[in-house]
């Protein structure tokens, strides 16, 4: 039986039906304005809100005095992955959770903006059409850290995903619109397809690994 008293935003770090493999919970498509304040109005019981996605520019973002009534009414809510690393960073003062490698580049200040998390999405099957620069970023840096790529191609690469619109944001895009030669430009897209990380996807799995944790105690 459905846990009714967890509420988790997600569906594009990770999908529902990985995600309710690790937690049972009730699941809800990423977040937007009003979501929080409309769950919180029909459910008496909520006893935990996770946020890992949400939306940054097809709608307005959920607001930060959403999440604070959430918080005043006692309510955990953990946050990490995409909007939910954001609206941690900016509300851990305030008692939300911050969860994952996302989360601290935010409160580190190693990322400053909801671009770098961003990703376009197909929103009837939720699927993930481009690839966030945060993903890039540490692709990247794996790819220097393994000599693929030298210190000021990656700085290159990074630019490049940087000035390219989020929904047009692709290892192959970034990778053939720079500098390298095609025999490097072919050598590091085969690094990347054998060796890609989803910093996301696994930053979303410490989020519901988390709040299953401690909904147990």
């Amino acid at each position: 039986m459905i846990n009714m008293t967890i509420a988790i935003y997600t569906g594009l770090s990770i999908s529902f039906k990985e995600a309710k493999t690790i937690l049972d919970a009730t699941y809800y498509p990423p977040v937007k304005r009003g979501d929080i304040d409309e769950l919180l109005s029909k459910n008496d019981n909520i006893e935990i809100i996770g946020i890992i996605d949400g939306v940054f520019h097809q709608s307005p973002a959920v607001a930060h005095k959403e999440i604070l009534r959430a918080l005043k009414r006692n309510i955990t809510v953990v946050g990490g992955a995409s909007m939910g690393a954001l609206r941690a960073c900016e509300l851990y003062p305030y008692g939300m959770i911050g969860i994952g490698t996302i989360f601290n580049d935010y409160k580190k200040g190693v990322i400053d903006s909801d671009d770098d998390v961003s990703v376009a999405l197909n929103p009837d099957t939720l699927e993930q059409l481009s690839q966030p620069w945060i993903n890039l970023k540490y692709n990247f840096d794996n790819a220097r850290k393994d000599k693929i790529i030298t210190q000021e191609e990656e700085d290159e690469l990074l630019k490049i995903a940087k000035d390219t619109h989020y929904p047009k944001r692709s290892f192959e895009y970034t990778i053939r619109k720079s500098s390298l030669s095609p025999e490097n430009i072919t050598t590091l897209l085969n690094y990347i397809n054998k060796n890609k990380i989803d910093i996301k996807h696994d930053d979303a799995k410490k989020v519901i690994q988390y709040i299953k944790k401690i909904s147990k105690q």
